[in-house]
């Protein structure tokens, strides 16, 4: 029979109920909702075709009918923000999940298991972070193409260990603890202990570095989107319209290429903030 430990959290919400936050990270937490509701329901907020360009129309400034204006093309700055937000959502969503699932669970097996194979695995994941993800996500495309896939899959690898290292300090912490101890004497397999009671104590924690990488791995895609590896046109992409507005820059209409170069940089900033805001409060809890 299961005995519930008193004053063992048992789940994330409890950690997270009393996370507060000043102005700054209300902020921060409102724009991304912002920036969330903009990705998903981007086909119907965008007033024009963004994949359309009309020559005539190329380097207008903002209008009733082109809000932020167009690029050399032709084509709406303001409709290829909204769309491109999209691919800036998707993609890097693809690699936290990927290399925060994949991190959960080498780290838990590492401090589970440890012995030889916490050995070997440390010395891979420490081969690992030698290699950027933005440099490994440059290798794929040169092996497998341009486009989005195969750097996704790349940088998920890159980002995994990230998450690996810290999850197994975690691990190793909490295998320290009583209630770790309580659930073996009743009985409970080491399967259930790391997933059911002593990964939900630590969620929290690697929610937060999650939500920090997020922000890195939108940076380096939109990287790799201004170098001309990633998102290919038609598909709008804040890191290809950057790029694509270079010429309308030198010809003095800047607004094409800042516009999205300002949005990388409010949504990286705004996954910091709030990522490292409530590590820094989780860490303050404690110490």
């Amino acid at each position: 029979m299961s005995v519930r430990i008193p004053g063992v959290t048992h789940g994330p919400v409890a950690r997270l109920r009393s996370l507060g936050g000043g102005w700054s990270q209300n902020l921060c937490l409102l724009f991304l909702v912002l920036f969330v509701l903009v990705s998903v329901f981007a086909p119907w907020l965008a007033p024009q075709d963004p994949t359309y360009g009309d020559l005539g129309s190329g380097l207008v400034g903002p209008s009733a009918e082109h809000w932020l204006g167009t690029d050399q093309g032709g084509h709406d700055t303001f409709s290829a923000l909204v769309e491109g937000s999209r691919t800036s959502l998707v993609g890097p969503l693809t690699v936290v999940l990927f290399s925060t699932v994949t991190g959960i669970a080498v780290g838990l097996f590492t401090a589970w298991r440890g012995g030889w194979a916490d050995t070997v695995i440390g010395r891979l994941i420490d081969v690992l972070f030698a290699f950027p993800a933005l440099l490994v996500a440059i290798l794929a495309v040169a092996v497998f193409g341009k486009g989005m896939t195969a750097p996704v899959i790349a940088m998920s690898l890159a980002y995994m260990p990230y998450t690996a290292r810290l999850v197994r300090g975690l691990a190793l912490q909490e295998q320290a603890r009583p209630y770790i101890a309580a659930y073996r004497v009743q009985g409970h397999s080491g399967m259930f202990v790391a997933v059911r009671r002593l990964l939900p104590n630590i969620g929290p924690t690697v929610l937060a570095q999650s939500t920090v990488n997020f922000g890195y791995a939108l940076l380096d895609l939109a990287a790799l989107s201004f170098l001309g590896l990633g998102v290919q046109p038609p598909t709008p992409d804040w890191g290809a319209m950057i790029n694509q507005s270079q010429a309308a820059v030198l010809q003095g209409q800047p607004l094409s290429s800042i516009v999205p170069a300002v949005a990388v940089v409010l949504v990286v900033v705004a996954f910091n903030v709030v990522g490292e805001n409530v590590g820094d409060r989780l860490a303050g809890r404690n110490s």
